[in-house]
Protein backbone atom coordinates (compact mmCIF):
# COMPACT_ATOMS: atom_id res chain seq x y z
CA UNK A 1 0.00 0.00 0.00
CA UNK A 2 1.41 3.09 -0.75
CA UNK A 3 2.26 5.32 1.91
CA UNK A 4 -0.52 8.99 2.18
CA UNK A 5 1.09 12.26 3.26
CA UNK A 6 -0.62 13.52 6.13
CA UNK A 7 -0.20 16.14 9.02
CA UNK A 8 0.96 15.81 12.16
CA UNK A 9 -2.06 15.15 13.39
CA UNK A 10 -2.75 12.21 11.00
CA UNK A 11 -5.43 13.80 8.93
CA UNK A 12 -4.62 13.04 5.14
CA UNK A 13 -2.61 16.09 3.01
CA UNK A 14 -3.64 16.24 -0.72
CA UNK A 15 -0.91 19.43 -1.95
CA UNK A 16 2.26 19.29 -0.78
CA UNK A 17 3.27 22.23 -2.96
CA UNK A 18 0.45 24.94 -3.44
CA UNK A 19 -1.16 27.23 -0.31
CA UNK A 20 -4.74 27.77 -0.41
CA UNK A 21 -5.29 31.12 -1.59
CA UNK A 22 -8.39 33.38 -2.12
CA UNK A 23 -8.52 33.12 -6.17
CA UNK A 24 -5.93 32.78 -8.60
CA UNK A 25 -3.91 35.53 -7.84
CA UNK A 26 -5.39 36.41 -3.92
CA UNK A 27 -3.45 36.11 -0.85
CA UNK A 28 -2.66 33.37 1.28
CA UNK A 29 -5.39 32.53 3.95
CA UNK A 30 -4.60 31.89 7.44
CA UNK A 31 -7.43 28.97 7.26
CA UNK A 32 -4.03 26.98 5.42
CA UNK A 33 -3.38 25.20 8.81
CA UNK A 34 -1.57 22.68 6.63
CA UNK A 35 0.91 25.81 5.45
CA UNK A 36 0.76 27.08 8.71
CA UNK A 37 2.01 23.83 10.53
CA UNK A 38 4.84 23.26 7.94
CA UNK A 39 6.01 26.62 8.32
CA UNK A 40 5.79 26.30 12.26
CA UNK A 41 7.85 22.79 11.95
CA UNK A 42 10.01 24.80 9.95
CA UNK A 43 10.84 27.49 12.04
CA UNK A 44 11.01 24.96 15.41
CA UNK A 45 13.74 22.47 13.33
CA UNK A 46 16.62 24.22 15.88
CA UNK A 47 14.98 24.09 19.37
CA UNK A 48 16.10 24.77 22.53
CA UNK A 49 16.63 21.84 24.47
CA UNK A 50 13.20 20.52 26.41
CA UNK A 51 13.04 21.51 29.81
CA UNK A 52 12.13 17.83 31.23
CA UNK A 53 12.92 14.41 29.57
CA UNK A 54 15.10 15.99 27.00
CA UNK A 55 17.26 12.75 26.77
CA UNK A 56 15.13 9.65 25.27
CA UNK A 57 15.66 6.49 22.61
CA UNK A 58 12.90 5.57 20.57
CA UNK A 59 11.29 2.21 18.65
CA UNK A 60 8.78 1.46 16.24
CA UNK A 61 6.84 -1.30 16.62
CA UNK A 62 2.84 -2.62 15.92
CA UNK A 63 0.59 -2.59 18.41
CA UNK A 64 -2.01 -6.03 17.95
CA UNK A 65 -5.57 -6.01 19.28
CA UNK A 66 -6.04 -9.71 21.22
CA UNK A 67 -9.56 -8.34 23.15
CA UNK A 68 -12.22 -6.32 21.47
CA UNK A 69 -13.20 -3.67 23.19
CA UNK A 70 -16.54 -2.02 21.30
CA UNK A 71 -18.33 -3.10 24.33
CA UNK A 72 -16.39 0.37 25.77
CA UNK A 73 -15.06 2.30 23.17
CA UNK A 74 -15.47 3.24 19.70
CA UNK A 75 -11.73 4.40 18.96
CA UNK A 76 -10.53 2.61 16.16
CA UNK A 77 -7.43 0.47 17.34
CA UNK A 78 -9.13 -1.34 19.97
CA UNK A 79 -12.01 -2.11 18.02
CA UNK A 80 -11.55 -5.73 16.02
CA UNK A 81 -9.35 -8.40 17.54
CA UNK A 82 -6.44 -9.05 15.32
CA UNK A 83 -6.21 -5.51 14.28
CA UNK A 84 -2.47 -4.18 13.98
CA UNK A 85 -1.71 -0.68 14.31
CA UNK A 86 1.78 0.97 14.15
CA UNK A 87 3.27 2.95 16.47
CA UNK A 88 6.10 4.82 18.17
CA UNK A 89 7.10 4.53 21.87
CA UNK A 90 9.76 6.91 23.41
CA UNK A 91 11.76 6.16 26.71
CA UNK A 92 13.23 9.03 28.60
CA UNK A 93 14.62 10.02 31.42
CA UNK A 94 12.89 12.89 33.22
CA UNK A 95 15.38 15.55 35.27
CA UNK A 96 18.41 15.87 33.20
CA UNK A 97 19.85 17.54 30.46
CA UNK A 98 20.33 15.57 26.89
CA UNK A 99 24.26 14.19 28.32
CA UNK A 100 22.33 13.15 31.70
CA UNK A 101 23.65 9.38 32.29
CA UNK A 102 20.59 6.79 31.82
CA UNK A 103 21.61 4.97 35.63
CA UNK A 104 20.77 8.09 37.71
CA UNK A 105 18.04 7.23 39.97
CA UNK A 106 15.18 8.90 38.07
CA UNK A 107 11.70 8.97 36.89
CA UNK A 108 11.86 7.59 33.35
CA UNK A 109 9.38 8.15 30.70
CA UNK A 110 7.44 6.11 28.71
CA UNK A 111 5.11 7.57 25.72
CA UNK A 112 3.45 5.80 23.10
CA UNK A 113 2.11 7.40 19.70
CA UNK A 114 -0.61 5.10 17.67
CA UNK A 115 -0.43 5.83 14.00
CA UNK A 116 -4.76 4.80 13.63
CA UNK A 117 -6.83 5.15 11.04
CA UNK A 118 -8.67 7.69 12.81
CA UNK A 119 -5.33 9.89 13.30
CA UNK A 120 -2.34 9.57 16.15
CA UNK A 121 -3.53 8.69 19.14
CA UNK A 122 -0.70 9.52 21.82
CA UNK A 123 -0.58 8.13 26.11
CA UNK A 124 2.03 9.62 27.40
CA UNK A 125 2.92 8.33 30.93
CA UNK A 126 5.94 7.27 33.19
CA UNK A 127 7.29 3.78 34.48
CA UNK A 128 5.21 4.03 37.63
CA UNK A 129 1.76 4.11 38.21
CA UNK A 130 1.40 7.49 40.77
CA UNK A 131 3.16 10.76 40.31
CA UNK A 132 4.73 13.57 42.46
CA UNK A 133 1.86 16.19 42.20
CA UNK A 134 -1.78 16.15 41.30
CA UNK A 135 -2.50 19.76 40.64
CA UNK A 136 -0.72 21.59 37.41
CA UNK A 137 -0.51 24.38 39.57
CA UNK A 138 2.42 22.90 41.41
CA UNK A 139 4.32 21.00 38.37
CA UNK A 140 6.49 23.74 37.27
CA UNK A 141 7.62 24.52 40.87
CA UNK A 142 8.28 20.62 41.36
CA UNK A 143 10.42 20.45 38.11
CA UNK A 144 12.31 23.82 39.35
CA UNK A 145 13.22 21.39 42.37
CA UNK A 146 14.93 18.65 40.64
CA UNK A 147 16.92 21.27 38.36
CA UNK A 148 20.20 22.58 39.17
CA UNK A 149 20.75 25.44 41.66
CA UNK A 150 20.73 29.18 39.62
CA UNK A 151 23.04 29.88 42.11
CA UNK A 152 25.83 26.74 42.18
CA UNK A 153 24.34 25.70 38.89
CA UNK A 154 24.37 22.30 41.00
CA UNK A 155 21.63 19.52 41.22
CA UNK A 156 20.90 19.72 44.95
CA UNK A 157 18.78 17.15 47.06
CA UNK A 158 18.04 19.76 49.50
CA UNK A 159 15.52 21.64 46.78
CA UNK A 160 14.28 17.86 45.71
CA UNK A 161 13.43 16.91 49.82
CA UNK A 162 11.87 20.76 50.28
CA UNK A 163 9.70 20.36 47.79
CA UNK A 164 8.73 17.10 48.27
CA UNK A 165 8.32 17.48 52.24
CA UNK A 166 6.00 19.96 52.10
CA UNK A 167 4.21 18.00 49.81
CA UNK A 168 2.14 15.24 51.32
CA UNK A 169 0.67 14.37 48.10
CA UNK A 170 4.05 13.06 46.85
CA UNK A 171 4.77 10.28 49.20
CA UNK A 172 3.66 7.58 47.25
CA UNK A 173 5.62 8.61 43.94
CA UNK A 174 9.00 8.93 46.77
CA UNK A 175 8.80 5.63 48.35
CA UNK A 176 8.66 4.27 44.34
CA UNK A 177 11.48 6.33 42.93
CA UNK A 178 13.63 5.96 45.96
CA UNK A 179 13.31 2.14 46.87
CA UNK A 180 14.17 -0.69 44.57
CA UNK A 181 12.45 -0.04 41.82
CA UNK A 182 13.83 3.46 41.25
CA UNK A 183 16.66 2.45 38.63
CA UNK A 184 15.34 0.32 35.91
CA UNK A 185 18.12 -2.21 35.04
CA UNK A 186 16.74 -1.94 30.83
CA UNK A 187 13.62 -0.05 29.45
CA UNK A 188 13.02 -3.18 28.02
CA UNK A 189 12.24 -4.31 31.71
CA UNK A 190 9.49 -1.67 33.17
CA UNK A 191 6.36 -1.03 32.93
CA UNK A 192 4.61 1.77 31.74
CA UNK A 193 1.66 3.94 32.99
CA UNK A 194 -0.72 6.38 31.29
CA UNK A 195 -0.68 8.53 34.32
CA UNK A 196 -3.70 10.42 34.29
CA UNK A 197 -7.50 8.86 34.03
CA UNK A 198 -8.54 8.72 30.39
CA UNK A 199 -12.64 8.49 29.23
CA UNK A 200 -13.85 5.98 27.03
CA UNK A 201 -17.37 6.27 25.16
CA UNK A 202 -18.93 3.06 23.12
CA UNK A 203 -21.20 3.21 20.05
CA UNK A 204 -24.21 3.40 22.53
CA UNK A 205 -23.09 6.33 24.16
CA UNK A 206 -21.93 4.94 27.21
CA UNK A 207 -19.43 6.25 29.11
CA UNK A 208 -16.09 4.66 31.20
CA UNK A 209 -13.16 5.94 33.06
CA UNK A 210 -10.00 4.37 31.67
CA UNK A 211 -6.22 3.21 33.48
CA UNK A 212 -3.55 2.58 30.73
CA UNK A 213 -1.21 -0.28 32.32
CA UNK A 214 2.09 -1.52 29.92
CA UNK A 215 3.21 -4.47 31.61
CA UNK A 216 6.97 -6.03 30.14
CA UNK A 217 6.81 -9.31 29.11
CA UNK A 218 10.80 -9.28 29.87
CA UNK A 219 10.11 -9.27 33.78
CA UNK A 220 10.84 -5.87 35.83
CA UNK A 221 14.30 -5.66 36.58
CA UNK A 222 16.28 -3.16 38.40
CA UNK A 223 19.77 -1.93 39.33
CA UNK A 224 21.54 -1.44 42.82
CA UNK A 225 23.27 1.76 43.97
CA UNK A 226 26.80 -0.36 43.60
CA UNK A 227 25.46 -1.20 39.82
CA UNK A 228 24.36 2.22 38.79
CA UNK A 229 27.33 3.81 39.59
CA UNK A 230 29.34 1.79 37.93
CA UNK A 231 27.29 1.29 34.75
CA UNK A 232 27.60 6.14 34.98
CA UNK A 233 31.42 5.28 34.48
CA UNK A 234 31.30 2.97 31.77
CA UNK A 235 28.52 4.19 29.48
CA UNK A 236 26.44 7.00 30.32
CA UNK A 237 24.05 6.23 27.37
CA UNK A 238 23.79 2.80 28.97
CA UNK A 239 20.16 1.92 28.53
CA UNK A 240 19.95 3.65 25.12
CA UNK A 241 22.57 1.27 24.40
CA UNK A 242 21.12 -1.94 25.71
CA UNK A 243 17.56 -1.26 23.80
CA UNK A 244 19.72 -0.25 20.33
CA UNK A 245 21.68 -3.49 20.66
CA UNK A 246 19.08 -5.67 21.77
CA UNK A 247 16.45 -4.76 18.88
CA UNK A 248 19.91 -5.09 16.28
CA UNK A 249 20.24 -8.79 17.80
CA UNK A 250 16.34 -9.71 16.75
CA UNK A 251 15.26 -9.65 21.07
CA UNK A 252 12.54 -7.92 20.47
CA UNK A 253 11.02 -6.48 23.57
CA UNK A 254 7.33 -6.74 23.97
CA UNK A 255 4.79 -5.46 26.61
CA UNK A 256 1.09 -6.23 27.20
CA UNK A 257 -1.31 -3.10 27.59
CA UNK A 258 -3.83 -3.77 29.88
CA UNK A 259 -6.95 -1.39 30.68
CA UNK A 260 -8.44 -0.65 33.76
CA UNK A 261 -12.08 0.47 33.23
CA UNK A 262 -14.43 1.21 35.67
CA UNK A 263 -18.08 2.50 34.72
CA UNK A 264 -18.69 6.68 34.66
CA UNK A 265 -20.82 6.63 37.45
CA UNK A 266 -19.23 4.49 39.66
CA UNK A 267 -16.19 5.95 39.14
CA UNK A 268 -17.33 9.07 40.63
CA UNK A 269 -18.29 7.19 43.60
CA UNK A 270 -15.77 5.13 44.39
CA UNK A 271 -14.18 5.26 47.52
CA UNK A 272 -11.12 7.24 46.34
CA UNK A 273 -10.79 10.00 44.01
CA UNK A 274 -9.72 8.48 40.81
CA UNK A 275 -8.47 11.51 39.25
CA UNK A 276 -5.51 11.90 41.85
CA UNK A 277 -2.90 10.42 40.10
CA UNK A 278 -0.99 9.92 43.37
CA UNK A 279 -3.53 7.37 45.09
CA UNK A 280 -3.96 4.05 43.99
CA UNK A 281 -5.45 2.75 40.84
CA UNK A 282 -8.93 1.12 40.34
CA UNK A 283 -11.00 -1.54 39.35
CA UNK A 284 -9.98 -4.79 37.51
CA UNK A 285 -7.08 -4.99 34.60
CA UNK A 286 -8.29 -6.16 31.12
CA UNK A 287 -5.52 -7.15 28.87
CA UNK A 288 -6.14 -5.96 25.50
CA UNK A 289 -2.81 -6.28 23.99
Amino acid sequence: MQDKLTTNAGQPWADNEHSQTAGKRGPVLIQDYALLEKLAHFNRERIPERIVHAKGAGAKGVFELTHDMSAYTTADLFNGAGKKTPLMVRFSQVAGEAGYPDTYRDVRGFAVKFYTQEGNYDIVGNNTPVFFVNDPLKFPDFIHSQKRDPRTHKRTPDMQWDFWSLSPESVHQVTYLMGDRGIPASYRTMHGYGSHTFKWVNKEGEQFWVKYHFRTDQGVKNMSNELADQMLIKDLDFLQNDLFNAIEDGEYPSWTLYAQILPYEEGLKYEHDIFECYKSSFAKKIPIN
